[in-house]
């Protein structure tokens, strides 16, 4: 099986702010952030690792770390991977919630 790089975007509000950053910047273990970057460079490799789909065209991404980090990513295409957000275990039901209002927007804005 030949592995597909991607290529990775994030989602961007009407008014230009990127939540995925915003998040990933808020969090204060430098550790699970290196984690995440690490998670992500794989990704754009190619190798997505352990992800499921929960719907509406939105995937996790899951680390298994501390209390379970969580991305959120819809992908565009065969190779364009777009971050949506991100949390962790707790906020789970919310953040999928937020990842579909996200996608749908984004979807709508790029499709007219």
């Amino acid at each position: 099986m030949e592995v597909q790089p991607r290529e990775i975007r994030t989602y961007l509000t009407v008014d230009g702010k990127n939540l995925f950053d915003e998040w990933l910047n808020s969090l204060n273990d430098r550790k699970i952030k290196a984690k995440i970057r690490a998670r992500l460079d794989r990704v754009e490799d190619g190798n997505l690792g352990d992800y499921k789909s929960v719907g509406d065209g939105i995937f996790e991404l899951r680390i298994d770390y501390s209390p379970g980090y969580r991305i959120y990513f819809a992908q565009e295409g065969k190779t364009v991977i777009l971050l949506l957000c991100g949390g962790d275990k707790s906020t789970q039901e919310q953040d999928i919630s937020k990842a579909q209002e996200y996608w749908q927007d984004y979807r709508s804005r790029n499709d007219a």
